[in-house]
C-alpha cells in the first residue's frame, strides 16, 4: 500500500459549482431539500433548526459531506464495495446551484433565522477535514470501524435512543462522548457537522469565526519590547532620575533645616549690630523708627490699649455715656495709605478748595512714641513748597451724635501764626479733597423741606451765595439720583478745633494761640445772622464769638477759644472735645479739657425769612485730622514759621462716647444710608481732580420745585 499523504481540501476555486438533486433514496438528503451548499456555516446549538421535531418541513439540519481528501487513494479492494453508497453527483438544469464552498457568515446572520432552507441561501457548508487526521496510521483498516453506527445529518437517523426525538435539546458535550466513523478509511464521506467539529475551539489552522480574534489579545500576547532590561543605572534615563532625586532632597533640607537656621543666625546678627539711624543725613526725612510687621491687625472698634478709667464718660446733661470707638495710636510705625488700616487713610491729594500750600501726602503720617504725627516740612512735592497729611476715617468709621474728642499736642508754637492744624468730622456723602463730591453737598443741612435755600445762589442776585443748589434736597423728583428718596440729604462739618492765634492787644504785639470751635451750614442766613439768643458762652474771658460769620460759600457758627502757649509741640497735650445732638431740636457743645467753651441751639437756624430751618447734623459724620497751611484761613508769618520747621501736630488718642439707648457707629444708619450711594458713584469719590458734578457724568437730580416734575 502506498504511504498516505497529508490531506488537503481543494481549493475553492477548484470546486466545481453542482447541483445536487433531492433523492428520498439517498439517506443523506432531506426529502424537501431541493439544493444544498456544500459548506455550510455553523449554528448555535440551540438555534430553530435544532429544535425542529423532523428532517422535513422548514430548515433541514442535514448536511451534504464531501468525500475525505485523503481517501483520493484508497486500497482497490474497498473503493467499488464503499463507493457504491455515495449518493449520485449529476446536475440537473432544473435545480439551483450554489458553490460548493460559500462565502462566510458570522454565526447569527439571517441566514441561521430562516426557517427554511428554501428560497434563501442555506446555511449549510462543506464541513473541512480536521488537520489532526492529515497522517493517519497505516495499521488502521476499515473492519475496526465496520461495527460503528452510521450518523446521518438528519435527527431520524441512527445516532442512539437518547437523541431521537423531535424535542431533544442538542448538547455539544455528547459529540465528542459517541462512537463515530469520522476519519476512518471505510468512512466514505465526512458526516461530521461544523457544530459537533468546533463546539469548543477551532484548530488554530482553521478559525471559521473570525470573531474568535478578541480586541484585547494584544494585551496577552508577548512583545519582544516587553523583555526585562538590566539595572544599570547609567543611562540617560538614569542620570535624570538620579539627579531629580538628588535636587528634591536637598531643596526639601534647605528648606525645613538650613533656611531656619540661617533665619536664626540672621535674627542674632540683627541684634549685636549697631542701629543705624535712618534720618541721619536727610533732614527732611521722616524716621519712624522699626516697623514691626504688624501681627493680628486690630479689628474692634475699642482699642484693647484703652484704660478702664476712660471706656465711660458723663455728658454735658449728666448722663453716663459709653465708650463706642477709641485708638490710642500706641502701636508704632504704623501707616495709613489706603488699606493699611481698618479705620483711617491718609490721603494724596492736593486740598484745592482751600488753596493750601502744602501737598498731603501718606508719607507724613505715622505713629511713633503712642502718638499719631503728623508732619509738616518744606519739601517740595507735586509743584508744592511745602509736605504734610490729612487723615481721613471715611467710609469707614462714621458716627451719629455724642461725643468725640482727642488729646492734642498743637504744631510749632502758639505765638506763630499760619499753621491750620484741624480735627473736624464731615458727612460720609461728602469726601475732603475731593470737590466733584461736596458741590451741592457742603455744608448743607437742611431740613426736609423745598425753599429757595434749596436753590442756587438761594434765589438771590445779592451775592449772598455762590452755592450751586443742593443736590439732593428732599423732593427729588421720583426715579432720580438720590440715596433715600424724601430725605435731604447733604455733607455738614462740625469741627473739635482749627488752630490759629491772634493778638491779645493790637497796640501791644503779644500773639497767643486759639482755636476755633465751629460748625459750618448752608443755606445762609441774611448777612449770616443767626439767631445769638441761643448762642450760650460758658467763659467770656477765654471764648469769644467768632467775628468771621461766613462767606458766600458757607456761614459759621464759631466761638474762638484761647489755649495755653505750652500746649504747643508735644510739650504737653490737651482735650479737645465736643458733644452734640443731631436734629431740628439738637444742640452742639464744645470743650477744651473738662470745659464747655460754648454752645449752639438749634433754635438759633431756625426759620428765617424766605429760609427754612438748619438742623443739627443728622448725617453719619466721618473723622479727618489734618496739618495744613493757607492764607485763606490765617495770616502767614513765613519768618516765625521757618523757625519751628519741619512742625508735627500730635495726636495722643481720639475716642468717641455715646449713650447707651442711641449708639451709631456707622457709615449707614437707618434711613441716612451712605455706602450704597458711594458705591454707585466710586470713580468720582476716588478722584480728586474732579472739582464740578458736571464733569463727572452723572446728570444733577431733578427736585420738584424747580423741575416741576
Amino acid at each position: 500500500m502506498p504511504p498516505k499523504r497529508l490531506r488537503k481540501a481543494p481549493p475553492a476555486d477548484l470546486v466545481p459549482r453542482i447541483q445536487v438533486t433531492s433523492d428520498q433514496s439517498e439517506p443523506f438528503l432531506s426529502s424537501n431539500t431541493s439544493s444544498y451548499s456544500l459548506i455550510s456555516s455553523p449554528r448555535p446549538p440551540y438555534s430553530p433548526a435544532f429544535q425542529q421535531g423532523s428532517s422535513h418541513g422548514n430548515d433541514s439540519s442535514d448536511y451534504l459531506m464531501l468525500p475525505n481528501p485523503a481517501r483520493r487513494q484508497r486500497d482497490e479492494s474497498h473503493s467499488s464495495a464503499e463507493c457504491s453508497n455515495l449518493p449520485s453527483r449529476r446536475t440537473s438544469p432544473n435545480a439551483s446551484s450554489y458553490p460548493l464552498i460559500s462565502t462566510l457568515r458570522p454565526p447569527y446572520s439571517s441566514a441561521f433565522r430562516q426557517g427554511s432552507l428554501h428560497g434563501n441561501d442555506s446555511s449549510d457548508y462543506l464541513a473541512l477535514p480536521n488537520p489532526s487526521r492529515r497522517q493517519r496510521d497505516e495499521s488502521h483498516d476499515s473492519a475496526e470501524h465496520s461495527n460503528l453506527p452510521s450518523r446521518r445529518t438528519s435527527w431520524s437517523s441512527e445516532g442512539g435512543g437518547e437523541r431521537e426525538g423531535p424535542g431533544y435539546a442538542f448538547s455539544p458535550l455528547w459529540e465528542y462522548q459517541s462512537h463515530s466513523r469520522i476519519g476512518t478509511d471505510d468512512d466514505p464521506v465526512t458526516t461530521q457537522t461544523v457544530v459537533e467539529k468546533y463546539a469548543i475551539m477551532p484548530s488554530e489552522n482553521l478559525l471559521v469565526f473570525p470573531e474568535d480574534v478578541e480586541k484585547d489579545d494584544y494585551l496577552h500576547n508577548p512583545d519582544p519590547n516587553d523583555r526585562r532590561r538590566d539595572c544599570n543605572i547609567w543611562t540617560r534615563r538614569g542620570a535624570v532620575n538620579v539627579v531629580g532625586l538628588a535636587v528634591v532632597v536637598l531643596g526639601i533640607l534647605t528648606l525645613f533645616i538650613v533656611y531656619p537656621i540661617l533665619t536664626f543666625l540672621d535674627k542674632l546678627t540683627e541684634q549685636r549690630a549697631a542701629p543705624v539711624p535712618a534720618c541721619a543725613d536727610d533732614p527732611l526725612c521722616l524716621d519712624v523708627g522699626t516697623i514691626p510687621h504688624l501681627q493680628n491687625i486690630r479689628t474692634s472698634l475699642i482699642d484693647p490699649d484703652t484704660p478702664e478709667s476712660a471706656k465711660s464718660i458723663i455728658s454735658a446733661n449728666g448722663k453716663k455715656w459709653k465708650l463706642v470707638f477709641s485708638d490710642e495710636f500706641n502701636k508704632d510705625g504704623r501707616t495709613f495709605y489706603d488699606g493699611d488700616d481698618p479705620f483711617f487713610q491718609a490721603v494724596d491729594i492736593w486740598y484745592g478748595v482751600t488753596q493750601d500750600l502744602e501737598w498731603y501726602d501718606p508719607d507724613a503720617v505715622t505713629t511713633k512714641n503712642g502718638k499719631l504725627e503728623i508732619r509738616f516740612d518744606a519739601f517740595q512735592n507735586h509743584g508744592l513748597n511745602y509736605r504734610s497729611g490729612m487723615v481721613q476715617s471715611w467710609n469707614k468709621l462714621c458716627f451719629t451724635g455724642g461725643r468725640l474728642e482727642a488729646s492734642i499736642s498743637l504744631p510749632g508754637r502758639g505765638d506763630t501764626s499760619g499753621f491750620w492744624p484741624g480735627f473736624w468730622s464731615m458727612g460720609n456723602l461728602g469726601r475732603p479733597g475731593y470737590a466733584a463730591t461736596t458741590e451741592g453737598m457742603w455744608p448743607y443741612s437742611y431740613d426736609n423741606i423745598c425753599d429757595a435755600g434749596i436753590t442756587p445762589n438761594q434765589s438771590s442776585t445779592d451775592g449772598i451765595s455762590y452755592l450751586p443748589g443742593m443736590r439732593l434736597p428732599s423732593c427729588t423728583c421720583k426715579g432720580e439720583d438720590h440715596p433715600t428718596p424724601g430725605k435731604s440729604r447733604s455733607a455738614p462739618e462740625i469741627d473739635v478745633i482749627e488752630g490759629s492765634a491772634h493778638n491779645l492787644d493790637p497796640t501791644i504785639p503779644s500773639t497767643v494761640g486759639d482755636v476755633s470751635q465751629s460748625a459750618q451750614v448752608a443755606p445762609f442766613d441774611v448777612w449770616y445772622m443767626p439767631n445769638f439768643e441761643f448762642y450760650e458762652l460758658y467763659d467770656p474771658r477765654v471764648t469769644s464769638i467768632n467775628g468771621y460769620r461766613g462767606g458766600p460759600y458757607q456761614q459759621a457758627l464759631s466761638g474762638v477759644t484761647t489755649v495755653n502757649n505750652n500746649w504747643y509741640d508735644g510739650a504737653a497735650y490737651q482735650v479737645y472735645a465736643f458733644e452734640y445732638k443731631p436734629g431740628a431740636k439738637g444742640d452742639i457743645t464744645w470743650f477744651v479739657g473738662a470745659d464747655k467753651t460754648w454752645k449752639l441751639d438749634a433754635r438759633a437756624i431756625g426759620p428765617n425769612g424766605n429760609i427754612g430751618q438748619r438742623v443739627i447734623p443728622v448725617e453719619p459724620m466721618a473723622l479727618v485730622m489734618n496739618f495744613g497751611m493757607s492764607s485763606s484761613f490765617a495770616q502767614l508769618n513765613m519768618s516765625g514759621l521757618a523757625t519751628v520747621m519741619p512742625a508735627t501736630l500730635r495726636f495722643d488718642y481720639v475716642r468717641i462716647y455715646q449713650d447707651a439707648d442711641a449708639v451709631s457707629v456707622t457709615c449707614d444708619p437707618p434711613g441716612w444710608e451712605t455706602t450704597g450711594y458711594i458705591s454707585r458713584h466710586r470713580g468720582v469719590y476716588d478722584n480728586a481732580n474732579l472739582t464740578r458734578w458736571a464733569d463727572t457724568g452723572y446728570e444733577w437730580p431733578k427736585n420738584s420745585l424747580m423741575n416741576g416734575c
